[in-house]
């Protein structure tokens, strides 16, 4: 049996002799399935490939998590480190022996989350590596698990994945997409883990939402409120994407980003 990996959002499948007919995630109007067609590659064939799994810090207690070179999305899996266990958010899709020992000699792996199913990658594999660590996926998102597993958790609304490490669900992207409320990053001044539920611009100083990125498919003023309602009230100085990084002044940001999207949809801004 193999797990098999769609070749273009990375995220394992269903273990089995023969590849899915199709990855529903690629599928879906948010995501894309490439002109040449669905393609589906293993963890031998990647790391015949020379995939690799590297871990660097970014700051205290925090670290990346990344597959060189770049597979699927090419998210930024991110280690966070706390007194009462390590939480692995959005872990690539692939896992190699050396990432594992690295993640390991940092205390290795209590739980497992992302903030929406594009970035689930190889939750599954990371998890067993680390004796069963529970996957933490929103209640809302559940028909986009591609790999059930015995160490999946739902959640709704909220939920405390260690002792002051609070997962929140804002929606947008997808129903159940979340953030990360870390309130000892940035030195103390707090800190998001947001994946793609709030996205950085590429000028570092500005976020967006969107129900498609790649698509192009903007979301509704509620939703966008929601998002709103739900990561404002919060104290945090620094968001860390799934890409990107905002290190000082995140929160005035979020709050005028969003604020102006709002304006732009209700046709509020001339052009």
């Amino acid at each position: 049996m193999t797990i098999w990996t769609c070749a273009t959002c990375a995220i394992e499948h269903p273990d089995s002799q023969t590849p899915p007919v199709s990855c529903e995630i690629c599928a879906d109007d948010r995501q894309f399935v490439p002109a040449g067609g669905q393609r589906w590659t293993t963890r031998e064939e990647l790391a015949t490939a020379g995939h690799r799994i590297t871990v660097r810090e970014l700051e205290p207690d925090l670290y990346a998590v990344e597959c060189a070179p770049r597979l699927g999305i090419g998210q930024r899996g991110l280690l966070l480190r706390t007194g009462h266990g390590n939480l692995l958010w959005e872990p690539p899709g692939f896992i190699d022996d050396a990432g594992v020992e690295a993640v390991r000699a940092l205390g290795g792996v209590a739980v497992i989350s992302s903030s929406h199913p594009h970035l689930t990658g190889s939750s599954i594999q990371w998890s067993h590596a680390f004796g069963g660590a529970p996957v933490y996926i929103a209640a809302a998102d559940q028909k986009w698990i591609r790999r059930p597993d015995p160490v999946i958790r739902l959640w709704d609304a909220g939920c405390e994945l260690l002792p002051g490490l609070s997962m929140l669900q804002c929606g947008g992207h997808f129903a159940g997409s979340s953030i990360v409320n870390w309130p000892d990053g940035a030195g103390g001044q707090g800190a998001l883990l947001t994946g793609d539920t709030i996205a950085i611009g590429a000028d570092r100083k500005s976020v967006n939402v969107m129900r498609s990125f790649v698509n192009n498919i903007p979301l509704p003023e509620r939703a966008v409120r929601r998002i709103l309602d739900v990561a404002t009230p919060l104290e945090f100085d620094r968001i860390y994407s799934a890409f990107g990084l905002i290190a000082a002044g995140a929160g005035p940001i979020v709050d005028g980003s969003l604020q102006r999207y709002i304006h732009w949809i209700r046709g509020e801004v001339e052009e």
